[in-house]
């Protein structure tokens, strides 16, 4: 596994800036200000959990497999790395998924059935 340059300061938290590049080949060095991609802020965690997803090509169910995670998990993790990438869903769409995200464990947990589950999806 690569290690990534970390993102935030030690010290005192402030963010980190790009400010020289070095070739690998030659040696030689690019100085100036650059911003980092929108992954590079990612913890090495949530990085593996995005190769996963894209390794199982967005299925959810390969993921769990993948991981040893439950569905809800997996859901909730994705939320996660969404929001941090600046992807979340509005507010309106925060509750509902919030919502299904609950069903799904009760579910889980065995606290109802998979018809309670399903009329309560339909109802969302």
């Amino acid at each position: 596994m690569k290690l990534t340059a970390p993102t935030t300061c030690p010290v005192c938290g402030g963010e980190y800036e790009i400010t020289k590049l070095t070739c690998k080949k030659c040696s030689s060095e690019l100085n100036g200000h650059f911003c980092g991609c929108d992954f590079c802020g990612l913890s090495n965690e949530d990085a593996f959990f995005v190769l996963t997803f894209l390794k199982c090509r967005g299925s959810i169910k390969d993921v769990e497999k993948e991981l040893g995670i439950s569905y809800p998990t997996v859901r909730g993790r994705l939320d996660a790395v969404l929001k941090r990438l600046g992807l979340a869903a509005s507010a309106s769409q925060d509750d509902i998924q919030q919502q299904r995200n609950r069903i799904l464990d009760q579910l889980d947990n065995g606290e109802i059935d998979a018809e309670q589950a399903t009329a309560q999806l339909k109802s969302l």
